[in-house]
């Protein structure tokens, strides 16, 4: 067996096809892809429900003492990647891992799934799914929820008094 080692530069700077073939050797050699969610039948969101900005307070305020669900439901402020037919947003697992400091996928989606369950009750709708996942360790929104997020987490770093949370938009269970 040949090992080889890449700088972080390389690898950022490498064509898409070797970057995701590197992402999953070290998900399948740190045993995650076990943890990772099953394929969605359709992995581009069609099922997902778009979430206005009251929507996403009225689910943050279901998920406000789950701290981890807090911290991951911030996770979609960060700006994703956009693609397909309807557009979703894609996040990697590892990364809402790695932001949140959790300890393993498995409790991101645990957290993933108490935030659908809360959307679910916030829209008085069983079947309706805030986020979803496909088989390439993504988690999948609509652009729109998003935007949400992004404009609630705006929202709440506008009220905080001067001098208070003088954080950069980062949220963290530390």
């Amino acid at each position: 067996m040949i090992g080889i080692t890449f700088t972080t530069d390389q690898i950022r700077d490498a064509p898409a096809e070797v970057r995701q073939r590197i992402e999953h050797q070290v998900i399948a050699s740190l045993g995650l892809a076990a943890d990772a969610p099953a394929a969605a039948e359709h992995p581009h969101g069609a099922h997902l429900i778009a979430c206005n900005t009251e929507d996403a307070a009225a689910v943050l305020a279901q998920i406000k003492g789950l701290m981890p669900a807090f911290n991951v439901f911030f996770e979609f402020a960060r700006p994703g990647i956009s693609f397909g037919q309807p557009p979703v947003m894609a996040f990697r697992l590892i990364d809402i891992l790695y932001h949140t400091r959790l300890q393993d996928i498995g409790q991101v989606i645990e957290c993933l799934e108490a935030i659908n369950e809360a959307f679910a009750r916030v829209r008085h709708d069983p079947s309706a799914k805030f986020c979803g996942f496909d088989n390439q360790g993504h988690c999948l929104i609509r652009p729109e929820t998003q935007q949400s997020v992004a404009a609630l987490w705006q929202s709440i770093l506008a009220a905080q008094p001067e001098g208070r949370g003088g954080d950069t938009g980062t949220v963290s269970a530390a």
